[in-house]
C-alpha cells in the first residue's frame, strides 16, 4: 500500500493508531564509538509531520504536567503536524531557554513521554525528537529571537554558566536587565560542556547559545573566581542582585574498602579529560585496553561507560545493585550502551575493591529485592554466599554528586542545608536579600531542566524584588 505524504491526507484522532511510533535514525554503533559525535540525526520533514500527527491533543494533557517546565507541547505538535515548524518552534521557546539541548538530554520516557497518555495502548509520541527538530529547523533559518528591550538601568550578576545560570541570563536580558555571567573556567557552560558528553550534546550547541545570550547583551566573564578574583562583597556592592547557580559536582564516595587505590577514580574527571579537555586538571585517566568498571546506575554512569569505549577500553561493565526496572538511568541511554559494547552485571553491589597498590578487582555480593522505599524503589538485600570477584583495572565511580561546599565566606552568611545545599525560599532568594540560587547548587545534583525551572522562578524573583 503507498503511504500518502502528510499534506495530502487529513489528520485524525486515530494516527496514533495508524502511525506506528519511529525514533529518528542513529548512526551505526561500529562508526559512532570512534568519535564523540552526536549519535542520532533529525527527523526528515515528512516523519517529524507524521510522529507529531500522533498527538491526541489531550483536554487536560499529562505530557504538560510531566513536564517540569510545562511545556505547551500539543500546542506546538498540533504546528508540527500542518508543517509550520517556525510557529511551533516558537511556542517552544516561549517556555524553555534552552529546548534544542533540553530535547537532547532529558531523559522524556520518565517526563512528557512517559506522562503521555498513549502509553496505555500504544507507545508514546517521540516528543523530544519533535521538539529537536522544529528549534534546530528555526536556527538553519535565523530564526531565533535576538533582540532584547531597552536596559532598565538594574545590573544583576549570574555566578556560574550552566543550564542554571544560562537560563537565568537569559529570562533577565529578555525584559531589560544588563547581566554579567561570571565563569571560573576559561570555557563557559558548566555541566552541559564537562559533565555531559558530546555524543549527546554537541560543544557547538551549547556554543551557539551562549553566542546568542551574548548577542542579546549578556556579558560573559570566564577564568572568574568569586572569593578569589572577586570578592563576594565586590560582587554584591557592583550589582543590584546576585543569582548563584554554581552546580552540583561533588563526588559521593564510595565508602568501600579500597577506594583509594590507584585506579579509583571520580566520574567527572574522568568525563572532562575525554570531553572537554580544555578544562581538565590532574593526573590523565588512561583506559586505553584496561577493563573498566563504573559504579553506579545513573545517566552518569551511562556517560562513563559509552565514554571508556571511545577511549579504548577493552571492557566496559556497570555494576548496579538494583535490576534494570529501578535504575535511575535514562532507558535510552542504557540501550545505546548495549549497542556500543557495554555490560551490566544487575543486581550487584560491590563490598570492596582489590588490590595491593592498584586496582585488580572488585568483590561484589548478588542482591534480591524486597518492598519498596519512600521513593517506590526496592529496596536491595545481600543474598547471604553470593560473594565473587570481578576482574578490572579501572574503577569509575558515579554514586552521584552533592553541592560544593559554599567558601567560608559565603557559608557564614548564607544558609544551607545537611547537604551543603543553599536554602532558598518560594522565588529562589537565599537567606541573604538580593542573593538568589537554583538548580543543583540549592536542590543537589539533578536534571538540566530542573536547573532551567529554578532559573526562570529566580528571574522572577529578581525581577520582584527590584520593582519590575
Amino acid at each position: 500500500m503507498t503511504a500518502v505524504a502528510p499534506e495530502l491526507r487529513a489528520h485524525t484522532k486515530y494516527d496514533w493508531a495508524e502511525i506506528p511510533r519511529v525514533n529518528p535514525p542513529k548512526r551505526p554503533p561500529a562508526q559512532r564509538v570512534r568519535d564523540y559525535c552526536e549519535i542520532t540525526r533529525l527527523f526528515d520533514e515528512q516523519s517529524v509531520r507524521e510522529q507529531a500527527s500522533r498527538c491526541l491533543n489531550c483536554p487536560k494533557p499529562l505530557c504538560v504536567e510531566g513536564c517540569p517546565l510545562h511545556n505547551r507541547i500539543p500546542e506546538w505538535l498540533a504546528l508540527a503536524a500542518e508543517g509550520s515548524f517556525l510557529e511551533a518552534a516558537a511556542i517552544s521557546q516561549s517556555t524553555s531557554n534552552m529546548p534544542e539541548i533540553c530535547s537532547r538530554v532529558c531523559p522524556q520516557e520518565r517526563l512528557c513521554e512517559g506522562s503521555c497518555i498513549l502509553n496505555a495502548r500504544s507507545e508514546p509520541v517521540a516528543i523530544g525528537a519533535v521538539e529537536k527538530f522544529i528549534n534546530e529547523y528555526a536556527f538553519a533559518h535565523d530564526a531565533v529571537e535576538i533582540e532584547a528591550p531597552a536596559q532598565n538601568g538594574f545590573r544583576v550578576a549570574v555566578v556560574g554558566s550552566g543550564p542554571a545560570g544560562l537560563a537565568c541570563a537569559d529570562e533577565l536580558a529578555k525584559v531589560g536587565y544588563r547581566v554579567t555571567v561570571f565563569e571560573a573556567q576559561s570555557t563557559c557552560g558548566g555541566l552541559l560542556v564537562n559533565g555531559i558528553p558530546g555524543f549527546k550534546l554537541e560543544k557547538e550547541i551549547v556554543a551557539r547559545r551562549i553566542d546568542l545570550l551574548a548577542r542579546r547583551g549578556v556579558v560573559f566573564r570566564r577564568s572568574v573566581k568569586i572569593g578569589r578574583d572577586l570578592s563576594f562583597s565586590e560582587l554584591r556592592e557592583g550589582f543590584d542582585a546576585v543569582f548563584l547557580g554554581v552546580g552540583a559536582q561533588k563526588p559521593k564516595p564510595a565508602e568501600i574498602p579500597g577506594e583509594t587505590l590507584d585506579g579509583v577514580h571520580a566520574a567527572i574527571p574522568f568525563l572532562i579529560q575525554y570531553n572537554a579537555p580544555a578544562s581538565f586538571q590532574g593526573e590523565p585517566i588512561d583506559v586505553r585496553g584496561k577493563r573498566v568498571a563504573v559504579l553506579g546506575g545513573g545517566d552518569t554512569a551511562m556517560d562513563c561507560l559509552r565514554t571508556a569505549i571511545r577511549a579504548g577500553a577493552a571492557e566496559a561493565v556497570c555494576v548496579y545493585r538494583r535490576d534494570l526496572a529501578n535504575m535511575p538511568g535514562s532507558r535510552k541511554e542504557y540501550y545505546n550502551a548495549i549497542e556500543e559494547g557495554a555490560r551490566f552485571e544487575f543486581l550487584t553491589n560491590p563490598v570492596s575493591i582489590e588490590g595491593t597498590e592498584c586496582v585488580t578487582g572488585i568483590r561484589c555480593v548478588r542482591m534480591t529485592l524486597g518492598e519498596p522505599d519512600a521513593q517506590g524503589r526496592r529496596k536491595p538485600a545481600p543474598v547471604t554466599g553470593s560473594e565473587f570477584e570481578i576482574k578490572v583495572d579501572v574503577v569509575l565511580v558515579a554514586f552521584g554528586f552533592d553541592p560544593e561546599p559554599a567558601p567560608q565566606f559565603m557559608r557564614a552568611k548564607l544558609a544551607t542545608d545537611r547537604w551543603g545545599a543553599l536554602v532558598v525560599d518560594a522565588a529562589q532568594m537565599t537567606s541573604l536579600p538580593g542573593v538568589f540560587a537554583g538548580g543543583d547548587s540549592s536542590r543537589g545534583a539533578s536534571l538540566v531542566v530542573h536547573a532551567v525551572r529554578d532559573a526562570r522562578a529566580a528571574a522572577r524573583g529578581i525581577h520582584l524584588y527590584l520593582g519590575g
